[in-house]
């Protein structure tokens, strides 16, 4: 494990990688404009469980087999391209307003029908995209001093810390979403030009995953 100085600049470092826009951020802003805090929230634990499958994953080898694999990284990377495109897709196409929580009155077996799909959209955004693992191969392993014994564990503690550290940041955005969405009237107004915005925004996702080359090249 680092010491104290280097788990604060690990610590420093993820904040501001999890601060960048990206579908993450995009996937938890558009879900708690529509259907408020939780569901933003719902949305964030959905990436971050994502972010540990790719962590175990890293940890195991399969992070260095997308490193080195053009079949394996094209596949997960087109896998990836066409949920986001697909995403993007079904934004353009939605009602106005349209929303994933369902409104007061009825059953909490539905509500939590909507709740487990957007968990589950947040999930399937982050695990299908390729670099997500790359990026743990790459940013992880120089936090883990030379002379640990135990690199697969030390990468796993690393890998759990990052990701909980992440959850401030994505509940941040989750609430000032939310915060917005119930005090900016012209935020509800406007929902399917949202809608729109966020459907163009990640079929350039999709499409910018679909057109990138191996970062081991």
């Amino acid at each position: 494990m680092p010491d104290s100085t280097q788990l604060l600049m690990f610590i420093a470092a993820g904040w501001l990688l999890n601060l960048t826009p990206g579908p993450d951020v995009l996937y938890i802003v558009s879900s708690a404009l529509k259907s408020g805090v939780r569901a933003g929230m719902v949305a964030a634990l959905g990436i971050v469980s994502g972010c540990f499958v790719h962590v175990f994953a890293a940890a195991l080898g399969v992070g260095a087999l997308l490193a080195t694999s053009a079949t394996a990284f094209t596949l997960l990377k087109w896998a990836g391209a066409a949920y986001l495109m697909w995403m993007g897709v079904k934004l353009l196409l939605a009602k106005g307003g349209d929303s994933s929580i369902v409104p007061a009155g009825v059953s909490a077996e539905v509500a939590a029908v909507n709740l487990w799909r957007v968990y589950r959209q947040g999930f399937l955004t982050n695990v299908l995209n390729p670099k997500v693992a790359l990026f743990f191969l790459a940013f992880v392993p120089q936090f883990i001093a030379p002379g640990t014994e135990d690199k697969v564990t030390a990468f796993l503690l690393l890998g759990l810390l990052f990701n909980l550290n992440s959850l401030p940041i994505n509940f941040g955005y989750a609430w000032l979403a939310g915060w917005a969405s119930r005090r900016v009237g012209a935020v509800q107004r406007a929902m399917h030009w949202m809608d729109r915005a966020a459907g163009l925004m990640f079929i350039g996702f999709g499409l910018k995953l679909a057109l990138s080359d191996n970062p081991s090249r």
